[in-house]
């Protein structure tokens, strides 16, 4: 077991198993919750820094950069386990669900949200897993499918508002805005190109775009840019000027001084 760093399983289920202090960006691009079993977690969302302890659950929304913190505690190793819902997995979930009596949810859009410490369901759910990863035997596509169903349940019976964020689809002959954004942020496109190449008016990306975001665009866009700006900064593999222009930036005193207002230094000091 002191050898294992990352057990995976089918990008859905993956153990982490550090001996040392590890950081790491991280992207979800799926919903996600996370289980410290020991160590400490710490976790910085421009600048909001949550910290979780042994036995703390979190959920983090999908489409959300987080730059995540590992480190032992205590002599006590990192441990933590993840559990990812694929959106053909909701969307099939979905399906089986009395849609007449769903309850009234409004989309929450916090990015992070910590779980209940002391419950039984969220306990059992990753500790019944532990002990594949202490085995190295991943578990069948059954059994995966099983824990992602208990683990939704974990989450719609927390917050009734999570049916609105979890099963929240584009409509079929519409792009996913933010899968779209995630992908072009760093290109120079008006917000008439970005509704048209969603397959939206641009009345309607206008207002599909506030059910996703408290931000406008046009902000989106600019904290998308500086988040990877950061992340890439953090790794130190390349210039800083390379990569101001690589995120979407055109210049490079305007990409010093939004930088600086976000994360409270300059590019070359981060």
């Amino acid at each position: 077991m002191e050898k294992l760093d990352v057990f995976n399983c089918s990008n859905i289920l993956i153990a982490s198993y550090f001996t040392d202090e590890r950081g790491c960006a991280h992207e979800n691009s799926e919903h996600t919750l996370i289980y410290l079993c020991s160590g400490k977690l710490e976790i910085d969302e421009n600048g909001k820094k949550t910290i979780l302890q042994e036995g703390d659950c979190a959920f983090m929304r999908r489409d959300h950069r987080m730059w995540l913190q590992k480190h032992i505690k205590d002599g006590a190793s990192y441990r933590s386990v993840v559990l990812k819902f694929a959106r053909a997995f909701l969307r099939d979930f979905y399906q089986t669900l009395d849609k007449k009596n769903l309850p009234d949810a409004k989309r929450d859009k916090t990015s992070l949200r910590i779980l209940p410490n002391d419950r039984p369901d969220i306990r059992s759910l990753f500790e019944s897993v532990i002990p594949y990863f202490d085995a190295g035997i991943k578990p069948s596509e059954e059994i995966l499918k099983l824990k992602m169903t208990e683990g939704l349940y974990i989450l719609l019976n927390t917050d009734k508002n999570l049916y609105a964020s979890l099963f929240d689809f584009a409509d079929p002959w519409k792009i996913d805005i933010l899968d779209f954004l995630n992908k072009n942020y760093m290109y120079d496109l008006t917000m008439e190109d970005i509704a048209k190449y969603t397959g939206r008016s641009l009345a309607t990306f206008k207002r599909d775009f506030k059910k996703i975001s408290d931000l406008s665009p046009q902000k989106w866009i600019v904290r998308r840019r500086l988040e990877a700006a950061h992340a890439l900064i953090r790794s130190g593999k390349r210039k800083v000027t390379e990569i101001c222009f690589d995120v979407g930036f055109k210049n490079l005193s305007h990409f010093s001084k939004v930088y600086k207002e976000m994360y409270g230094c300059s590019p070359t000091n981060s």
